[in-house]
């Protein structure tokens, strides 16, 4: 297996970290009575931190299906190589970086892990649309 898809494969472990952290603290505010339960009431409000762990979930759900694509496509393509392996440690890196950040809601620097994130796709992107 290649660095890049094994980096794709710790991508996916962070995303289900990351559905699992606001459903834990999501847990801790409604009581597993709620959660096991039909829902048909509204529970608690959600807490700052459920919101925010909530939230970083959700922007990460929608960066994945692009990096997981743009790896695939480049493996396929055997398009792999420097920029590849460099746009895979960017991403996941900041990635990673970007969760704890947020959910202690320090803006600036989060949008800055959100920026690099997207500068290692670009970096995939470019290897797979360079000529060769």
């Amino acid at each position: 297996m290649t660095t890049e898809l094994s980096l794709l494969a710790w991508a996916l472990m962070l995303a289900i970290v990351q559905i699992l952290l606001p459903a834990m603290f999501r847990n801790r505010e409604t009581g597993i009575a709620y959660n096991t339960g039909p829902r048909d009431e509204p529970g608690p409000p959600e807490g700052r931190l459920t919101g925010r762990l909530r939230r970083a979930q959700a922007n990460l759900m929608e960066t994945l299906p692009l990096f997981a694509a743009a790896v695939l496509a480049a493996h396929l393509a055997g398009r792999l190589g420097a920029l590849t392996l460099l746009g895979c440690w960017l991403y996941l890196a900041a990635r990673i970086v970007y969760v704890p950040l947020y959910a202690a809601g320090i803006a600036y620097l989060r949008s800055l892990a959100w920026l690099v994130s997207m500068a290692g796709l670009a970096l995939i992107l470019v290897a797979l649309l360079r000529p060769l």
